[in-house]
């Protein structure tokens, strides 16, 4: 018996962003080299379509993180590195 475990043997909830992606990646390429049988083909596509899923989800959840951290900061400097006088300067 193998001490290594497939990959499928592991829920895609459990996956990181970069497992789920690394995963999903090896899947479209034995998809892509048509070696899979009708059933593995079909197995394949299920378990590619749950972890393009998960890297949604876990892409959506990075957003919100970054949205919610950028809103926090009411107070914080919006970037403004100098401020332009209304009259355009000296030219």
């Amino acid at each position: 018996m193998s001490d290594a475990a497939s990959p499928f043997d592991r829920p895609v909830d459990a996956l990181t962003y970069e497992e789920a992606r690394d995963e999903l990646i090896a899947i479209v390429a034995r998809l892509e080299a048509g070696q899979a049988t009708l059933d593995e083909s079909l197995g394949l596509w299920e378990r590619g379509e749950a972890l393009a899923a998960r890297c949604q989800a876990l892409l959506d959840g990075a957003r919100d993180r970054i949205v919610a951290a950028r809103d926090g900061g009411d107070d914080a400097d919006a970037g403004v590195v100098g401020v332009v006088p209304e009259d355009g300067g000296d030219s």
